[in-house]
Protein backbone atom coordinates (compact mmCIF):
# COMPACT_ATOMS: atom_id res chain seq x y z
CA UNK A 1 0.00 0.00 0.00
CA UNK A 2 1.41 3.54 -0.85
CA UNK A 3 -0.11 6.62 0.48
CA UNK A 4 -0.68 9.58 -0.64
CA UNK A 5 2.01 11.29 1.52
CA UNK A 6 4.12 8.57 0.59
CA UNK A 7 5.37 8.00 4.78
CA UNK A 8 8.22 6.40 5.55
CA UNK A 9 7.05 2.74 6.55
CA UNK A 10 5.54 2.02 9.54
CA UNK A 11 5.19 -0.64 12.61
CA UNK A 12 4.20 -3.71 13.86
CA UNK A 13 3.53 -5.99 16.79
CA UNK A 14 2.56 -9.68 17.83
CA UNK A 15 3.38 -12.61 19.93
CA UNK A 16 7.03 -14.11 20.06
CA UNK A 17 9.29 -17.08 20.00
CA UNK A 18 11.95 -16.99 22.02
CA UNK A 19 13.65 -19.83 21.02
CA UNK A 20 15.07 -18.01 17.81
CA UNK A 21 17.05 -15.51 20.48
CA UNK A 22 20.64 -15.24 20.91
CA UNK A 23 20.94 -16.69 24.42
CA UNK A 24 22.69 -14.09 27.01
CA UNK A 25 23.67 -15.44 30.49
CA UNK A 26 22.45 -12.92 33.46
CA UNK A 27 25.76 -13.29 34.60
CA UNK A 28 27.42 -11.74 31.14
CA UNK A 29 25.00 -8.64 32.39
CA UNK A 30 26.53 -7.42 35.33
CA UNK A 31 28.29 -3.66 34.55
CA UNK A 32 27.66 -4.66 31.63
CA UNK A 33 25.40 -0.77 31.84
CA UNK A 34 23.33 1.67 33.68
CA UNK A 35 20.23 -0.72 32.69
CA UNK A 36 18.66 -3.25 35.07
CA UNK A 37 19.69 -6.46 33.61
CA UNK A 38 16.27 -7.14 33.62
CA UNK A 39 15.18 -4.40 31.29
CA UNK A 40 18.39 -5.13 28.98
CA UNK A 41 17.99 -8.89 28.84
CA UNK A 42 13.90 -7.77 27.56
CA UNK A 43 15.21 -5.58 24.82
CA UNK A 44 17.90 -8.16 23.48
CA UNK A 45 15.03 -10.31 23.61
CA UNK A 46 12.31 -8.34 21.73
CA UNK A 47 15.17 -6.95 19.38
CA UNK A 48 16.17 -10.66 18.12
CA UNK A 49 12.65 -11.77 17.23
CA UNK A 50 12.22 -8.35 14.83
CA UNK A 51 15.78 -8.16 13.48
CA UNK A 52 16.94 -10.30 10.80
CA UNK A 53 20.29 -9.67 12.51
CA UNK A 54 21.99 -12.39 14.76
CA UNK A 55 24.67 -9.97 15.45
CA UNK A 56 23.08 -7.35 17.06
CA UNK A 57 23.67 -8.30 20.25
CA UNK A 58 27.23 -8.28 19.78
CA UNK A 59 27.29 -5.12 18.25
CA UNK A 60 25.10 -2.99 20.68
CA UNK A 61 25.84 -4.69 24.08
CA UNK A 62 25.60 -1.59 25.84
CA UNK A 63 22.29 0.26 23.87
CA UNK A 64 22.16 2.76 26.02
CA UNK A 65 25.64 4.00 26.59
CA UNK A 66 28.65 3.10 24.99
CA UNK A 67 27.03 1.48 21.56
CA UNK A 68 23.91 3.23 21.34
CA UNK A 69 21.52 2.49 18.31
CA UNK A 70 19.35 5.28 16.86
CA UNK A 71 16.05 3.44 17.52
CA UNK A 72 16.48 3.47 20.84
CA UNK A 73 15.82 6.20 23.31
CA UNK A 74 16.72 5.68 27.09
CA UNK A 75 16.36 8.05 30.15
CA UNK A 76 17.28 8.36 33.57
CA UNK A 77 13.96 8.82 35.70
CA UNK A 78 13.83 11.22 38.62
CA UNK A 79 15.07 9.85 41.86
CA UNK A 80 16.57 6.72 39.91
CA UNK A 81 20.15 5.58 38.91
CA UNK A 82 19.46 3.42 36.03
CA UNK A 83 18.76 4.26 32.26
CA UNK A 84 15.24 2.92 31.27
CA UNK A 85 14.04 2.16 27.29
CA UNK A 86 11.49 4.88 26.66
CA UNK A 87 11.50 4.88 22.72
CA UNK A 88 11.67 1.97 20.96
CA UNK A 89 11.46 2.49 17.06
CA UNK A 90 12.06 0.00 14.17
CA UNK A 91 11.94 1.34 10.52
CA UNK A 92 14.24 1.63 7.18
CA UNK A 93 14.41 5.57 8.33
CA UNK A 94 17.07 4.01 10.90
CA UNK A 95 20.30 4.40 9.94
CA UNK A 96 22.04 1.06 9.87
CA UNK A 97 18.60 -0.75 10.64
CA UNK A 98 19.00 -4.37 9.34
CA UNK A 99 15.93 -5.61 7.78
CA UNK A 100 13.18 -7.55 9.67
CA UNK A 101 12.86 -11.19 9.88
CA UNK A 102 10.49 -12.84 7.50
CA UNK A 103 8.90 -14.06 10.23
CA UNK A 104 9.02 -11.43 13.17
CA UNK A 105 7.27 -10.85 15.73
CA UNK A 106 6.84 -9.00 18.86
CA UNK A 107 8.09 -10.69 22.06
CA UNK A 108 5.76 -10.72 24.87
CA UNK A 109 9.25 -9.71 26.48
CA UNK A 110 8.17 -6.05 25.14
CA UNK A 111 6.16 -5.93 28.87
CA UNK A 112 9.28 -6.28 30.60
CA UNK A 113 10.05 -2.93 29.38
CA UNK A 114 8.06 -0.78 31.83
CA UNK A 115 8.86 2.55 31.50
CA UNK A 116 8.72 2.08 27.24
CA UNK A 117 6.60 5.42 26.52
CA UNK A 118 6.70 5.17 22.21
CA UNK A 119 6.44 1.68 20.26
CA UNK A 120 6.97 2.14 16.53
CA UNK A 121 7.11 0.15 13.93
CA UNK A 122 7.38 0.56 10.31
CA UNK A 123 7.56 -2.51 7.67
CA UNK A 124 8.31 -4.83 9.26
CA UNK A 125 5.66 -7.61 8.98
CA UNK A 126 4.58 -8.07 5.59
CA UNK A 127 3.25 -10.51 2.94
CA UNK A 128 2.89 -13.23 2.62
CA UNK A 129 3.10 -13.40 6.49
CA UNK A 130 0.66 -12.95 8.24
CA UNK A 131 0.54 -11.62 11.93
CA UNK A 132 -2.31 -10.86 14.41
CA UNK A 133 -2.21 -8.67 17.76
CA UNK A 134 -2.08 -10.36 20.70
CA UNK A 135 -4.34 -9.01 23.02
CA UNK A 136 -1.89 -9.37 25.95
CA UNK A 137 0.74 -7.13 24.59
CA UNK A 138 -1.61 -4.43 25.83
CA UNK A 139 -1.92 -4.31 29.73
CA UNK A 140 -3.57 -1.27 32.19
CA UNK A 141 0.04 -1.22 33.82
CA UNK A 142 1.89 0.34 30.50
CA UNK A 143 2.98 3.75 30.35
CA UNK A 144 2.93 3.50 26.80
CA UNK A 145 1.96 7.28 25.06
CA UNK A 146 2.57 6.32 21.72
CA UNK A 147 1.92 3.47 19.36
CA UNK A 148 2.76 3.20 15.66
CA UNK A 149 2.52 -0.08 14.03
CA UNK A 150 2.40 1.26 9.96
CA UNK A 151 2.95 -0.18 6.74
CA UNK A 152 3.02 -3.98 7.79
CA UNK A 153 0.78 -5.50 5.10
CA UNK A 154 1.00 -8.71 6.66
CA UNK A 155 0.18 -7.58 10.26
CA UNK A 156 -3.90 -8.64 9.82
CA UNK A 157 -7.37 -9.86 11.55
CA UNK A 158 -8.87 -7.79 14.23
CA UNK A 159 -7.60 -4.24 16.13
CA UNK A 160 -7.80 -6.06 20.04
CA UNK A 161 -10.28 -4.16 21.97
CA UNK A 162 -7.39 -4.51 25.00
CA UNK A 163 -5.79 -1.08 23.33
CA UNK A 164 -8.33 0.18 25.72
CA UNK A 165 -6.00 -0.36 28.77
CA UNK A 166 -3.42 1.86 27.55
CA UNK A 167 -5.08 4.66 29.35
CA UNK A 168 -2.35 6.99 28.94
CA UNK A 169 -1.83 6.74 25.13
CA UNK A 170 -1.93 9.89 23.28
CA UNK A 171 -0.98 8.27 19.67
CA UNK A 172 -2.87 5.29 17.98
CA UNK A 173 -1.84 4.76 14.55
CA UNK A 174 -2.49 1.79 12.50
CA UNK A 175 -2.15 3.25 9.32
CA UNK A 176 -1.48 1.01 6.19
CA UNK A 177 -1.80 -2.45 7.53
CA UNK A 178 -4.42 -5.29 6.65
CA UNK A 179 -6.49 -5.14 9.91
CA UNK A 180 -10.27 -6.38 9.38
CA UNK A 181 -13.57 -6.56 11.58
CA UNK A 182 -14.52 -3.51 12.98
CA UNK A 183 -13.54 -0.38 14.90
CA UNK A 184 -13.73 -1.24 18.97
CA UNK A 185 -15.74 0.46 20.75
CA UNK A 186 -13.59 0.03 23.86
CA UNK A 187 -11.51 2.82 21.84
CA UNK A 188 -13.61 5.31 23.09
CA UNK A 189 -12.25 5.12 26.59
CA UNK A 190 -9.07 6.07 25.42
CA UNK A 191 -9.67 9.97 27.06
CA UNK A 192 -6.39 11.11 26.70
CA UNK A 193 -5.91 10.23 23.03
CA UNK A 194 -5.06 13.19 20.44
CA UNK A 195 -4.60 11.20 17.46
CA UNK A 196 -6.38 8.25 16.10
CA UNK A 197 -5.50 7.11 12.70
CA UNK A 198 -6.71 3.86 11.56
CA UNK A 199 -6.25 4.42 8.11
CA UNK A 200 -5.75 2.35 4.99
CA UNK A 201 -6.64 -1.20 6.63
CA UNK A 202 -10.24 -3.37 5.55
CA UNK A 203 -12.36 -2.23 8.67
CA UNK A 204 -16.06 -2.51 8.08
CA UNK A 205 -18.81 -1.77 9.91
CA UNK A 206 -19.82 1.63 11.70
CA UNK A 207 -17.88 4.28 13.05
CA UNK A 208 -18.68 4.00 17.00
CA UNK A 209 -20.49 6.55 19.01
CA UNK A 210 -17.84 6.18 21.92
CA UNK A 211 -15.55 7.53 19.42
CA UNK A 212 -17.20 10.88 20.33
CA UNK A 213 -16.07 10.63 23.61
CA UNK A 214 -12.32 11.14 22.71
CA UNK A 215 -12.34 14.92 23.57
CA UNK A 216 -8.88 15.29 23.37
CA UNK A 217 -8.49 14.38 19.54
CA UNK A 218 -7.28 16.87 17.14
CA UNK A 219 -6.67 13.69 14.28
CA UNK A 220 -9.58 11.29 13.58
CA UNK A 221 -8.89 9.76 10.31
CA UNK A 222 -10.40 6.69 9.26
CA UNK A 223 -9.86 6.99 5.63
CA UNK A 224 -9.41 3.86 2.75
CA UNK A 225 -11.57 1.34 4.84
CA UNK A 226 -15.13 -0.20 4.22
CA UNK A 227 -16.66 1.53 6.91
CA UNK A 228 -20.56 1.80 6.40
CA UNK A 229 -23.56 3.02 7.79
CA UNK A 230 -23.97 7.08 9.10
CA UNK A 231 -21.60 9.43 10.20
CA UNK A 232 -21.84 9.51 14.15
CA UNK A 233 -23.52 12.73 15.14
CA UNK A 234 -21.33 12.12 18.71
CA UNK A 235 -18.40 13.33 16.58
CA UNK A 236 -19.40 17.06 16.60
CA UNK A 237 -18.17 16.42 20.36
CA UNK A 238 -14.58 16.31 19.48
CA UNK A 239 -14.08 20.01 19.97
CA UNK A 240 -10.48 19.94 19.42
CA UNK A 241 -10.66 18.25 16.48
CA UNK A 242 -8.44 19.77 13.39
CA UNK A 243 -8.32 16.81 11.07
CA UNK A 244 -11.15 14.65 9.71
CA UNK A 245 -10.73 12.45 7.14
CA UNK A 246 -13.75 9.53 6.72
CA UNK A 247 -12.94 9.58 2.35
CA UNK A 248 -13.14 5.92 0.20
CA UNK A 249 -15.78 4.12 2.61
CA UNK A 250 -19.01 3.12 1.98
CA UNK A 251 -20.83 5.81 4.42
CA UNK A 252 -23.95 6.86 3.39
CA UNK A 253 -26.78 9.28 5.28
CA UNK A 254 -26.18 12.66 5.76
CA UNK A 255 -23.95 15.06 6.83
CA UNK A 256 -24.93 15.96 10.82
CA UNK A 257 -25.92 19.40 12.01
CA UNK A 258 -23.62 18.30 14.83
CA UNK A 259 -20.47 18.64 12.76
CA UNK A 260 -21.05 22.31 12.42
CA UNK A 261 -19.67 22.24 16.63
CA UNK A 262 -16.19 21.70 15.29
CA UNK A 263 -14.83 24.95 15.52
CA UNK A 264 -10.83 23.94 15.27
CA UNK A 265 -11.58 21.67 12.00
CA UNK A 266 -8.81 22.56 9.49
CA UNK A 267 -9.81 19.53 6.97
CA UNK A 268 -12.94 17.68 6.45
CA UNK A 269 -12.66 15.19 3.89
CA UNK A 270 -16.01 13.05 3.52
CA UNK A 271 -14.77 12.70 -0.40
CA UNK A 272 -15.88 9.27 -2.50
CA UNK A 273 -18.99 7.55 -0.20
CA UNK A 274 -22.30 7.79 -0.04
CA UNK A 275 -23.25 10.63 1.66
CA UNK A 276 -26.92 12.40 -0.12
CA UNK A 277 -27.70 16.04 0.93
CA UNK A 278 -28.44 18.86 2.12
CA UNK A 279 -25.10 19.83 3.17
CA UNK A 280 -26.30 21.45 6.30
CA UNK A 281 -25.95 25.33 6.89
CA UNK A 282 -24.00 24.83 10.52
CA UNK A 283 -21.00 24.01 8.74
CA UNK A 284 -21.09 27.73 7.73
CA UNK A 285 -19.89 28.14 12.02
CA UNK A 286 -16.39 26.03 10.49
CA UNK A 287 -14.36 29.47 10.73
CA UNK A 288 -10.98 27.66 10.57
CA UNK A 289 -12.02 25.48 7.96
CA UNK A 290 -8.86 25.07 5.28
CA UNK A 291 -9.63 21.66 3.39
CA UNK A 292 -13.16 20.89 2.44
CA UNK A 293 -13.48 17.90 0.55
CA UNK A 294 -16.69 16.14 -0.40
CA UNK A 295 -16.33 14.80 -3.87
CA UNK A 296 -18.28 12.13 -5.76
CA UNK A 297 -21.14 11.53 -3.49
CA UNK A 298 -24.73 12.16 -4.24
CA UNK A 299 -25.28 15.63 -2.64
CA UNK A 300 -27.71 16.61 -5.57
CA UNK A 301 -28.44 20.09 -4.64
CA UNK A 302 -27.65 23.62 -4.90
CA UNK A 303 -23.85 24.74 -3.67
CA UNK A 304 -24.88 25.35 -0.29
CA UNK A 305 -24.55 29.81 -0.15
CA UNK A 306 -22.47 29.41 3.24
CA UNK A 307 -19.45 28.26 1.36
CA UNK A 308 -18.29 31.69 0.28
CA UNK A 309 -18.56 32.39 4.09
CA UNK A 310 -15.54 30.13 5.01
CA UNK A 311 -12.82 33.16 4.25
CA UNK A 312 -9.85 30.49 5.55
CA UNK A 313 -10.51 27.53 2.24
CA UNK A 314 -7.51 26.66 1.02
CA UNK A 315 -8.88 23.82 -1.20
CA UNK A 316 -12.96 23.42 -1.99
CA UNK A 317 -13.71 20.26 -3.91
CA UNK A 318 -17.18 19.46 -5.15
CA UNK A 319 -16.56 17.07 -7.69
CA UNK A 320 -19.03 14.63 -8.82
CA UNK A 321 -21.80 15.54 -6.43
CA UNK A 322 -24.94 15.88 -8.63
CA UNK A 323 -25.19 20.07 -7.77
CA UNK A 324 -27.13 21.87 -10.02
CA UNK A 325 -28.00 25.94 -10.26
CA UNK A 326 -25.18 28.36 -10.05
CA UNK A 327 -21.38 28.89 -9.20
CA UNK A 328 -22.19 31.53 -6.40
CA UNK A 329 -20.76 35.13 -7.02
CA UNK A 330 -19.88 34.40 -3.43
CA UNK A 331 -17.00 32.29 -4.15
CA UNK A 332 -15.13 35.29 -5.40
CA UNK A 333 -14.50 36.81 -1.80
CA UNK A 334 -12.37 33.46 -1.07
CA UNK A 335 -9.77 35.39 -1.22
CA UNK A 336 -7.17 32.43 -0.02
CA UNK A 337 -8.74 29.61 -2.12
CA UNK A 338 -5.67 27.93 -4.26
CA UNK A 339 -8.23 24.98 -6.00
CA UNK A 340 -11.57 24.62 -6.57
CA UNK A 341 -13.04 21.84 -8.52
CA UNK A 342 -16.72 21.97 -9.54
CA UNK A 343 -16.42 19.68 -12.52
CA UNK A 344 -18.68 16.75 -13.36
CA UNK A 345 -22.03 17.99 -12.11
CA UNK A 346 -24.94 20.37 -13.74
CA UNK A 347 -24.19 23.38 -13.17
CA UNK A 348 -25.76 25.98 -15.04
CA UNK A 349 -25.48 29.59 -15.37
CA UNK A 350 -22.60 31.35 -16.55
CA UNK A 351 -19.18 31.61 -14.69
CA UNK A 352 -18.25 34.27 -12.33
CA UNK A 353 -15.61 36.78 -13.58
CA UNK A 354 -15.23 37.37 -10.09
CA UNK A 355 -13.87 34.26 -9.69
CA UNK A 356 -10.62 35.72 -11.64
CA UNK A 357 -9.75 38.24 -8.92
CA UNK A 358 -8.53 35.40 -6.51
CA UNK A 359 -5.01 36.50 -6.05
CA UNK A 360 -3.84 32.47 -4.71
CA UNK A 361 -6.16 30.49 -7.07
CA UNK A 362 -4.13 28.44 -9.05
CA UNK A 363 -6.37 25.42 -10.04
CA UNK A 364 -9.96 26.05 -11.26
CA UNK A 365 -12.12 23.21 -12.48
CA UNK A 366 -15.05 23.81 -14.04
CA UNK A 367 -15.58 20.89 -16.45
CA UNK A 368 -18.79 18.90 -17.71
CA UNK A 369 -21.03 20.77 -16.67
CA UNK A 370 -23.94 22.80 -18.13
CA UNK A 371 -22.61 26.40 -17.81
CA UNK A 372 -23.61 28.78 -20.58
CA UNK A 373 -22.68 32.11 -22.22
CA UNK A 374 -19.30 33.96 -22.30
CA UNK A 375 -16.33 33.85 -20.19
CA UNK A 376 -14.93 36.35 -18.78
CA UNK A 377 -12.00 35.88 -17.03
CA UNK A 378 -9.18 38.18 -17.57
CA UNK A 379 -6.38 37.04 -19.64
CA UNK A 380 -3.73 37.84 -16.95
CA UNK A 381 -5.80 35.08 -14.93
CA UNK A 382 -6.11 32.44 -18.04
CA UNK A 383 -2.47 32.79 -18.38
CA UNK A 384 -1.84 32.12 -14.89
CA UNK A 385 -3.33 28.61 -14.82
CA UNK A 386 -2.40 27.31 -18.40
CA UNK A 387 -3.82 24.40 -18.05
CA UNK A 388 -4.68 24.65 -14.78
CA UNK A 389 -7.98 25.98 -16.07
CA UNK A 390 -10.21 23.29 -17.14
CA UNK A 391 -13.67 24.32 -19.06
CA UNK A 392 -14.54 21.52 -21.04
CA UNK A 393 -17.47 20.20 -21.88
CA UNK A 394 -19.82 22.97 -21.16
CA UNK A 395 -21.72 23.38 -24.27
CA UNK A 396 -23.13 26.47 -24.25
CA UNK A 397 -19.46 28.58 -23.26
CA UNK A 398 -18.08 30.59 -25.97
CA UNK A 399 -14.84 33.10 -25.96
CA UNK A 400 -14.34 36.19 -27.62
CA UNK A 401 -11.92 35.00 -29.93
CA UNK A 402 -10.45 38.50 -30.40
CA UNK A 403 -10.22 39.19 -26.80
CA UNK A 404 -8.42 35.34 -26.29
CA UNK A 405 -6.87 35.30 -29.82
CA UNK A 406 -3.80 33.84 -27.51
CA UNK A 407 -4.87 32.05 -25.37
CA UNK A 408 -7.71 29.64 -26.99
CA UNK A 409 -5.24 26.85 -26.14
CA UNK A 410 -5.96 27.07 -22.61
CA UNK A 411 -9.47 27.04 -22.92
CA UNK A 412 -9.89 24.14 -24.87
CA UNK A 413 -13.54 22.73 -26.20
CA UNK A 414 -14.66 26.50 -25.90
CA UNK A 415 -16.12 27.83 -29.16
CA UNK A 416 -16.06 31.47 -30.13
CA UNK A 417 -19.28 33.45 -29.04
CA UNK A 418 -22.25 33.75 -32.04
CA UNK A 419 -21.22 37.71 -32.06
CA UNK A 420 -17.23 37.58 -32.23
CA UNK A 421 -15.60 39.15 -34.90
CA UNK A 422 -13.97 36.06 -36.02
CA UNK A 423 -17.47 33.97 -35.92
CA UNK A 424 -19.48 32.77 -38.29
CA UNK A 425 -23.33 31.28 -37.79
CA UNK A 426 -22.66 28.06 -38.52
CA UNK A 427 -22.64 25.85 -35.21
CA UNK A 428 -19.36 24.89 -33.56
CA UNK A 429 -17.95 22.06 -34.91
CA UNK A 430 -15.09 19.86 -33.27
CA UNK A 431 -11.82 18.47 -34.26
CA UNK A 432 -13.95 15.22 -35.45
CA UNK A 433 -16.68 17.31 -37.31
CA UNK A 434 -19.85 15.74 -34.90
CA UNK A 435 -21.07 19.21 -34.28
CA UNK A 436 -21.37 18.25 -30.42
CA UNK A 437 -19.22 20.72 -28.78
CA UNK A 438 -17.83 17.51 -26.50
CA UNK A 439 -14.17 17.27 -25.99
CA UNK A 440 -12.70 14.15 -27.44
CA UNK A 441 -10.79 14.25 -23.98
CA UNK A 442 -13.73 14.07 -21.67
CA UNK A 443 -12.76 13.90 -18.06
CA UNK A 444 -12.38 10.35 -16.26
CA UNK A 445 -12.04 9.54 -12.71
CA UNK A 446 -10.41 6.46 -11.43
CA UNK A 447 -9.93 5.37 -7.66
CA UNK A 448 -6.15 3.89 -9.06
CA UNK A 449 -4.61 2.36 -5.90
CA UNK A 450 -4.70 3.63 -2.32
CA UNK A 451 -1.24 4.81 -2.59
CA UNK A 452 -2.66 7.58 -5.52
CA UNK A 453 -4.02 9.70 -3.04
CA UNK A 454 -2.29 13.12 -3.55
CA UNK A 455 -2.26 15.57 -5.88
CA UNK A 456 -0.50 19.12 -5.56
CA UNK A 457 -3.19 21.80 -5.60
CA UNK A 458 -1.21 24.11 -7.97
CA UNK A 459 0.60 21.69 -9.87
CA UNK A 460 -3.06 19.44 -11.12
CA UNK A 461 -3.02 19.16 -14.65
CA UNK A 462 -4.99 15.56 -14.11
CA UNK A 463 -8.98 16.31 -14.39
CA UNK A 464 -9.30 13.31 -11.13
CA UNK A 465 -11.40 14.73 -8.12
CA UNK A 466 -9.29 16.65 -5.90
CA UNK A 467 -7.72 14.41 -3.36
CA UNK A 468 -5.76 17.23 -0.84
CA UNK A 469 -4.07 15.90 2.29
CA UNK A 470 -1.22 17.06 1.74
CA UNK A 471 -1.38 20.17 3.34
CA UNK A 472 -2.47 19.14 6.83
CA UNK A 473 -0.38 16.07 7.12
CA UNK A 474 2.63 18.10 8.58
CA UNK A 475 0.23 18.30 11.67
CA UNK A 476 0.78 14.84 12.56
CA UNK A 477 4.31 14.07 14.69
CA UNK A 478 4.69 10.78 15.92
CA UNK A 479 7.70 11.43 17.98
Amino acid sequence: MDTLHHCLFLILLSLSVLTQLPMVKPSELDGASNMANEELLALFEVMGDLLDDSTWVDTHPHPCTDTPWPGIQCELLPGDTLLHVTKLHVGPDVATTPACKSNAKLSLSILKLPHLKTLSLFNCFLKPQNVSLSSSLFTNSSVLEQLVLMSNSGLTGDIPSSLSQLTRLRVLSLSQNSFNGGIPKELGQLVKLQQLDLSYNFLTGEIPQEIGGLTSLTILDLSWNQLSGSIPSSLGQLSSLQKMDLSFNKLGGNVKRDLGSLKKLVLLDLSRNSISGPIPDTLSQLENLQYFLIENNPIKTNIPSFVGALKKLLVLGLSGCGLFGPVPDSFGSLSNLTALSLDRNSLNGSIPSNLGALPHLGQLNLSQNHLVGEISLSSEFITRLGKRLDVRDNKELCIDQKRYQNLSYYLEGAPPCIDSPKATNKPWVDQTGTGSGTSKSGMQTSDGEKGRLTIAHLGLSDSSSLFFYFGFYFIIMYF
